[in-house]
């Protein structure tokens, strides 16, 4: 792997090795996994502070795999040097998220068509309103119809991206259920933001690993067939828009 001197702050990575669209799990132990459970012959493009990220092909085209961390400050940190400094065109967050919403399962995907968060990210833009982050589109689409074609249970809307995952609002799971949410988590609008900001491209995948009024939360076995059926869609999706 070659280590280069780049603009990037925390990835150091020959641009060349990078596919143009990459799928963007929060652990990068799981991107490793994806890697080497999914993609043929992945090459690590990047091991700085150990935010691993891997090149491989599903089906002949290419496409990579890398580590957000946790948090929009993690997350776009790394959406912003991916999109700015390696050519990527499009990122699709795969990651977990607590369901909110009377009708959302345990073990259903929910794909994130916008997202309300109590992160003050876009500010620093100084657009004259609210910016709403909201969901490229044609890989919106796409994935909707990969989810169909292969019978997973996928689920379009809003969700909430946190600022925390320790809340000290009590009332603030019941705000989020009055106004539709489907599901809480920790990133999305902060991607989708920086992928507007770029002039690039972002969707969100979320697989639903508990539930925040139920109490239901799935056991380990659970969650890895969860995460397969959430990564079949997501590699059909990036199928789409990847590279031979």
């Amino acid at each position: 792997m070659a280590i280069l001197e780049s603009p990037s702050a925390c990835i150091k990575a020959d641009p060349d090795l990078i596919a143009k669209i990459v799928l963007f799990p929060g652990d990068p132990l799981r991107a490793k996994t994806v890697a080497e459970t999914y993609l043929e012959s992945p090459v690590c493009f990047n091991t700085v502070r150990n935010m691993l990220g891997f090149t491989g092909t599903y089906r002949g085209r290419r496409i990579s795999v890398m580590g957000s961390g946790m948090g929009i400050p993690s997350a776009t940190l790394y959406a912003h040097e991916l999109f700015a400094f390696y050519g990527v065109e499009r990122i699709i967050r795969i990651g977990s998220a607590g369901g909110i919403g009377d009708d959302v399962k345990l073990r259903d995907l929910v794909i994130a068509m916008t997202a309300s968060t109590n992160s003050n990210y876009a500010a620093q833009y100084g657009f004259p309103g609210l910016l709403a982050p909201q969901a490229d589109y044609e890989m919106l689409r796409a994935a909707v119809a990969a989810a169909e074609r292969i019978g997973v249970n996928a689920r379009v809307g809003q969700v909430f991206t946190a600022d925390m995952f320790y809340n000290a609002n009590d009332k603030a799971g019941a705000a989020y259920k009055d106004f539709n949410i489907l599901a809480v988590e920790m990133e999305t609008a902060g991607i989708y933001w920086e992928a507007m900001a770029s002039h690039k491209h972002a969707l969100s995948m979320l697989s639903i690993s508990d539930h925040i009024f139920t109490g239901e939360g799935l056991t380990a076995e659970e969650r890895q067939d969860s995460f397969r059926q959430m990564m079949e869609t997501a590699l059909e999706t990036a199928w789409e828009f990847a590279e031979e």
